[in-house]
This record gives structure tokens, C-alpha cells and sequence, in this order.
């Protein structure tokens, strides 16, 4: 298998179970209806880690543009198959949400709530504050990132690193997914927001562009932050990289502190 065969299969597992119990929790007559936020972060936990032990031996499981770019940043990875990684992590996303779509068929049309059906695909914030929305998903971004490369500065009993990542995911989006959904992954935020705007999903609503640019942009700022940030303090290297991204970051908390009074609740 291709390294980019590898992503994007494992990028399409990652959705198909992430947005799957997503459907499952929300859409009408499902059986599985009811259990809420934490049996969603249950298993987008261990869809991260289902998706990172199906493929991690062969592409080494980024399934996630911020991820790549992070690491090609820091020198981890080579900048000329970023867009290749980038490309199958969105292909593979689209059509994992094709497939929630398929799996949730007759369900769509009974579901009342637009946004319960976009929420199947794609984020939105719980409250609309761009300046925070994009704090949110920066700082899960930044602890995911950091996460992952500090876990691999452990001796690990060999297999074990993928569910320690799933483990990871599984703590963020509890304790940090309340405000936005924690999209924290460019592809899986895109790809299925792609679907839901393609998709003959009755009654569906629209695909809230408006806030489509949150998730892709703001991950990747808190991607790429977290990885200088490792290298800078683990390391000590990519110091210029790390001042300039910290003024980024201080720059969008002193926005969002400075317009906090203009949120309406």
C-alpha cells in the first residue's frame, strides 16, 4: 500500500467512526439516540486510535493536515509529500462521511434539526465569537501536536503509542470541545463539511460557510505551534519559529479578550 493510500484509508476510517456515532447519537429513530457528549468523545478516541493502528506502519498516521504540516515544520517530515498527505486526508475524509450518510439513510428525512444533521459532518461553535472559537481549536490543536511528540519520548511497549494517541484525543475533546466541537484536524472538519453541501440530505439546511475557514486555519496555527514549541523547550532548537508563532497566538487571545463583550450569549 502507498503511503498515500495509507492516509487516505485511514483518514476515511477515522470519519466513518467519528462522524458515525455522531449520527448515531443524533438522528432520528436511531437506536443509539441519547447518550450525548461523552459516549462522542468515547469514540472518537478510539477512532483515532483504530485509524492510527490500521495505517501507522505504513504512512505513520498523520490523518490530519495540521499534523503533517506541523511536523514538516519542525523537520520531521518532508515538505514535498505534504500535499499529497494533505490531498488523501481529504479525499479519505469526504468519503467517510459519504459513507455516515449511506449507513444513516433513512434516518435524514425523520430529523427535524439542521444542525444536528451539519453536526454529523462538520463543527460549529457553541457560541459565535471568532476570536475564541479560534482559540479553542488552536489550544486542542497545540495539546494534540505537543501530545503526540512528547509521547514518543517515552520507551513505549511496542504497539502501544496509537492508543495512548486515541487516549489523547479522548481527554481534549472532553475537556476542551465543549466551545467548538473540537475539530482540531483541518481534513476531518472540510472533507465531510464538503459532503454535507454535496449530499441530497433532505431538510439539511445550509453548510455554514461562514464558519468554515475556523477549523482549517486555526488548527494549523495550533499545530504548528505546539510542534515548535516541543522543539524549542524538548530540543532547543527553532527558536525564531517559536517567538513568532508565540506573538501569532498572543496577538489572537488579546483580540478575543479585547471583543468578549460584544459576544452574544
Amino acid at each position: 500500500m502507498s503511503t498515500f493510500t495509507a492516509e487516505l484509508i485511514g483518514t476515511m476510517l477515522l470519519i466513518l467512526f467519528g462522524g458515525g456515532v455522531v449520527a448515531g447519537v443524533s438522528l432520528h429513530k436511531s437506536k443509539g439516540a441519547g447518550p450525548g457528549w461523552a459516549i462522542i468523545t468515547i469514540c472518537w478516541g478510539f477512532a483515532v486510535a483504530l485509524a492510527a493502528y490500521a495505517v501507522g506502519g505504513i504512512s505513520g498516521a498523520h490523518l490530519n493536515p495540521a499534523l503533517t504540516i506541523a511536523l514538516a515544520t519542525i523537520g520531521n517530515f518532508a515538505w514535498a509529500d505534504v500535499p499529497m498527505f494533505i490531498l488523501a486526508q481529504l479525499i479519505g475524509a469526504f468519503i467517510g462521511a459519504v459513507l455516515v450518510y449511506f449507513v444513516y439513510l433513512p434516518h435524514w428525512k425523520g430529523t427535524k434539526d439542521t444542525g444536528a444533521k451539519l453536526g454529523v459532518f462538520a463543527t460549529t461553535p457553541a457560541i459565535k465569537h471568532i476570536p475564541s472559537n479560534m482559540i479553542a481549536e488552536m489550544v486542542g490543536t497545540f495539546a494534540l501536536v505537543l501530545g503526540i511528540l512528547v509521547l514518543g519520548t517515552n520507551e513505549l511497549t511496542s504497539g502501544l503509542n496509537p492508543f495512548l494517541v486515541g487516549i489523547l484525543v479522548l481527554v481534549i475533546g472532553m475537556a476542551l470541545g465543549g466551545p467548538t466541537g473540537y475539530a482540531i484536524n483541518p481534513a476531518r472538519d472540510l472533507g465531510p463539511r464538503i459532503a454535507h453541501a454535496i449530499l441530497p440530505i433532505p431538510g439539511k439546511g445550509d453548510s455554514a460557510w461562514w464558519y468554515a475557514w475556523v477549523p482549517v486555519v486555526a488548527p494549523i496555527i495550533g499545530g504548528v505551534y505546539g510542534a515548535v514549541f516541543y522543539s524549542f523547550f524538548w530540543n532547543g532548537e527553532d527558536a525564531s519559529l517559536f517567538w513568532i508563532f508565540s506573538v501569532v497566538v498572543v496577538a489572537i487571545f488579546a483580540a478575543a479578550q479585547a471583543t468578549i463583550s460584544k459576544v452574544e450569549e
